[in-house]
């Protein structure tokens, strides 16, 4: 029986990532408006690689022009009401004035630019009509395509901004008039038309792009196929194909839910046919697929922000720095799963079950264009050219084989999924583009951060509990690229303060807003997760939190260790961090599950967590006591289960 047989179809897939992922959201249009957003996307599409070939234009024109064409999208393919989304819904009027006036306000800098230049500092009448009728016109789409936390947010800045004077002591400034709030906004770099967007409308885009030509290729299929040859016929054999195939389909999706649901059809339906609970199932998938955005060579989009805002890094710097983190992170789910398969006896996939060995490994031409991106990109490529490079490689691997040719019509169909991917993207930085100037213009970064290390009374380990807190608030229900720039702006400088270098600080916030997508009691890729398992959404939720304990764990580690981070270490040193790290994630992961070589007391349990997190310490002393009671606790395994097989033989 094939693997496949009870996967879910396309129309389910698809009407989960409606309900769980609001980016997914979009109305089914017919006749002219169709033709009308096809255009239109595939337009978005030529742009950037226009721009990406022959050069991008300066930074208002740029962002400005990325910024219309995502709000007039945005305005003709999501509906103003939720329950309207996945169905046959005509445009409404008022969409289509709000898709005009989008238009007007993304070429007003193209058109305008030479007087707004010349009046720089001093907006007119029709100057401010058109900034207010982009910063309604964000929040707007922002609530469509991303949902209404990150706008809520966005609306309480701008509220402060206006209200300065009348705020707590603390945080009071002069505040802002209506009119020098619209300017900044829109008309200087440090609003809607920031850093935020700006890496939106170059870096994203392009990488997005990338992910769209490697689905048409069918790579995501492949990656499942791939995991299964390689992992599929071990204990517990469906549990690790979904971790290795989500670390892989992070490579093309920068959506935990979208990761949930095109990997989790397969997966989670063959690891409940092998025994697997139902919410068990699901928090692998979702812990996994949460990972997703962890796995370099391309991480979420917040680590292409992460470029600019720490400034004087590469992205291959960033991406080289969260390798040794993301696979300390997948081994512990891994562990953990392979744990809970001896734990209750799960067997491996049969070789009926498994696919062709031979057809698997025939593709793995598939993998060149990744193999290629993470080789330019280590060879000092800018991150443009890496991009461009690798989507003209996977056009012209995908024609090695009939069956993986993508052919002009699926050039054009990638060129108008891509466009369709990023728009998300856009709304959601351009509503971080709000915060980040309302944070720039009043000074509230610095109070925030002096506020922060006030109340952890300027002590690290407090500073970095009360940040990852503040992260995974901010990142429930928010997409990571919104949640980064608030927590990198706010709480990022606080723990710099403490003298925590800048990578270690951002790459903090960068994980606990990831991680949030399986924290309840908003863990939407969890929720998404239990959907396609059937098991009780909160429960799948919790599960997920235990297996990705790792997450909650590593990025301390690197901030007391950089070296982990591959920051002013030895390969020496460097290697002895990793190992007693790994070993720390398996007494850990012992631990949470209850079993080891055999299953353990309650005692054994504690005595697993505490060898794990001195393991996972980077001190000396915490490392020995570490390993001598790591030492101890398997000796009484091992033993102790002899002695068991020694009394059932007698």
């Amino acid at each position: 029986m094939s693997h496949y047989e009870e996967a879910l179809s396309e129309a389910k897939q698809q009407e989960l990532l409606e309900k769980y992922d609001p980016e997914a959201g979009t109305r089914k249009l017919k006749g002219l408006p169709l033709w009308i957003a096809f255009a239109g996307l595939l337009t978005f599409s030529l742009f950037h690689l226009y721009t990406g070939i022959f050069g991008m234009l300066t930074a208002q024109l740029q962002r400005s022009v990325h910024l219309g064409f995502a709000l007039a999208l945005i305005f003709l393919l999501f509906p103003a009401r939720k329950k309207n989304r996945g169905k046959e819904y005509k445009v409404a009027w008022y969409d289509i004035i709000f898709a005009i006036v989008s238009v007007i306000v993304g070429a007003y800098w193209p058109v305008m630019i030479d007087e707004l230049v010349l009046r720089t500092g001093n907006i007119t009448q029709i100057d401010f009509f058109v900034g207010l009728s982009a910063i309604l016109l964000v929040l707007e789409a922002t609530r469509r395509t991303v949902g209404l936390p990150i706008t809520i947010i966005a609306i309480i800045f701008m509220v402060y901004a206006v209200f300065g004077p009348y705020m707590p002591s603390a945080i009071a400034h002069r505040g802002l008039e209506l009119d020098r709030l619209v300017q900044t906004m829109f008309f200087t770099t440090e609003g809607i038309l920031g850093t935020p967007i700006g890496v939106s409308s170059t870096f994203i885009f392009l990488f997005l792009l990338f992910g769209s030509f490697l689905i048409k290729t069918g790579v995501g299929e492949y990656f499942n196929d791939l995991s299964i040859a390689i992992a599929g016929r071990s204990v517990g054999g469906p549990a690790k194909v979904a971790v290795f195939s989500s670390a892989l389909q992070g490579t093309i999706s920068g959506s935990s839910v979208a990761n949930v649901v095109t990997s989790g059809a397969f997966t989670i339906p063959m690891m409940k046919n092998l025994g697997y609970k139902k919410e068990f199932a699901g928090a692998v998938e979702a812990s996994s697929s949460t990972g997703g955005q962890l796995m370099p060579p391309i991480m979420g989009a917040a680590a292409f922000l992460m470029v600019e805002f720490i400034g004087g890094i590469s992205y291959w710097e960033i991406a080289k720095a969260a390798a040794i983190p993301a696979v300390l992170y997948f081994t512990g789910i891994w562990i953990m799963t392979h744990f809970e398969a001896k734990r209750i006896g799960l067997r491996g996939l049969t070789k009926e079950e498994m696919p062709s060995r031979k057809e698997v490994l025939g593709k793995l031409y598939l993998l060149l264009p990744i193999i290629a991106i993470i080789l330019l990109l280590m060879s000092g490529m800018s991150v443009i050219r890496a991009a461009l490079w690798s989507i003209v490689i996977t056009v012209v691997v995908s024609a090695i084989r009939k069956e993986t040719r993508i052919g002009f019509r699926g050039i054009i169909d990638a060129l108008v999924d891509g466009a369709r991917s990023a728009l998300g993207v856009a709304a959601a930085t351009a509503a971080a583009g709000i915060i980040v100037g309302v944070v720039t213009k009043t000074g509230l970064g610095l109070k925030m951060a002096n506020g922060l290390l006030d109340i952890a009374g300027g002590a690290l380990l407090p500073t970095l509990f009360l940040t990852m807190i503040a992260s995974l608030i901010l990142g429930m229900g928010s997409p990571t690229t919104a949640n980064y720039v608030i927590t990198s702006t706010i709480a990022a400088p606080a723990i710099i303060l403490l003298g925590v270098p800048d990578l270690s600080a951002h790459l903090f916030v960068f994980y606990f807003g990831i991680v949030a997508d399986i924290t309840p009691p908003v863990a939407l890729a969890a929720f998404a997760a239990a959907a396609i398992s059937g098991g009780e959404p909160f429960r799948t939720g919790v599960e997920s939190t235990k297996l990705a304990i790792s997450a909650f764990i590593i990025p301390y580690m690197f901030v007391l260790s950089p070296e982990l981070l591959m920051i002013d270490t030895t390969w020496t040193y460097l290697i002895w961090v990793v190992f007693t790290a790994f070993i720390g994630m398996i007494a850990i992961s012992a631990g949470v599950i209850g079993f080891w070589v055999r299953k353990l007391n309650w005692i054994e349990r504690i005595a697993s967590l505490a060898a794990g997190l001195c393991l996972i310490y980077p001190e000396n002393i915490s490392d020995i006591v570490g390993l001598v009671l790591f030492a101890i606790l398997l000796t009484l395994q091992y033993f102790y289960k002899r002695g068991q097989i020694s009394n059932v033989q007698n």
